[in-house]
């Protein structure tokens, strides 16, 4: 029980790398918040996560700085108090610099960075009240190299990771360590539509599985079981990090 009272706030907790790290965090003791801006998947997950523990379902969009204050002040009023968030709401665009447009460059940016920066700006506040945290934010592989195709994520994600760095300077101080996970590509919901989108899924995915010097992608758990070390004490001489959980896709 490496995380026995501890709360826990995951963004996009409702499906994928969010809702695996929500079952793994419930698993090990901890009292789980998950977000996200469907009510039909939040809900779903509850119901399969119950169960488990304690855990809630807040509705909100973290793009929106109304929307991440409002769910950072509902987890405290229901527990008191923040000990874990992991940042892990994100969306993907795949098309070249001159396909994408100006909204969905925003859209990208807007919710896989600003949201990383809003979520963080109104729980540190609780975390330095209470002499303490772990910050874990989700980035990518795409966080540390380039990925082709994909100009909006890549500069969304190596945000994320440098960002990252920056903030564990800041909060070292305060006890709160602040680190990243980098994932290469993962069975979830959105690699399923990625795949969908190409035209041929399968010709897709056997094109991602040999990108993996492992030849496969990643599992959800896999990557939760990263986020899990670096929430808990495990952990505890390490901030600043970015911790590649890519079948060795960026040691190439």
């Amino acid at each position: 029980m490496k995380l026995a009272k501890r709360v826990a706030l995951i963004t996009g907790g409702s499906e994928g790398i969010g809702y695996a790290t929500a079952r793994l965090f419930l698993q090990e003791g901890a009292r789980v918040v998950i977000t996200g801006r469907s009510h039909r998947k939040g809900n779903r997950a509850i119901n399969e996560l119950n169960d488990l523990g304690d855990v809630i379902f807040l509705k909100g969009d973290v793009s929106k700085s109304s929307d991440a204050r409002e769910i950072v002040k509902a987890t405290i009023e229901r527990y008191g108090h923040i000990d874990i968030l992991f940042n892990n709401a994100g969306v993907y665009v795949e098309k070249l610099a001159e396909d994408t447009t100006e909204r969905e460059w925003d859209r990208v940016i807007d919710t896989n960075l600003k949201g990383v920066f809003l979520m963080v700006k109104h729980a540190v506040p609780y975390m330095k009240r209470d002499g303490g945290g772990v910050i874990i934010n989700n980035s990518s592989d795409a966080g540390l190299v380039g990925n082709r195709n994909c100009p909006a994520y890549c500069a969304s994600k190596g945000g994320v990771t440098i960002m990252t760095k920056a903030m564990a300077l800041d909060y070292a101080s305060y006890n709160i360590r602040v680190n990243s996970v980098n994932p290469g590509t993962i069975d979830t919901p959105m690699l399923a539509y990625e795949a969908k989108s190409s035209g041929d899924s399968g010709e897709y995915l056997k094109r991602m599985d040999e990108e993996h010097p492992m030849g496969r992608v990643g599992r959800a758990e896999e990557v939760a079981r990263a986020v899990l070390f670096l929430a808990s004490d495990d952990s505890s001489f390490v901030t600043g990090a970015a911790l590649s959980v890519d079948g060795g896709l960026t040691a190439q």
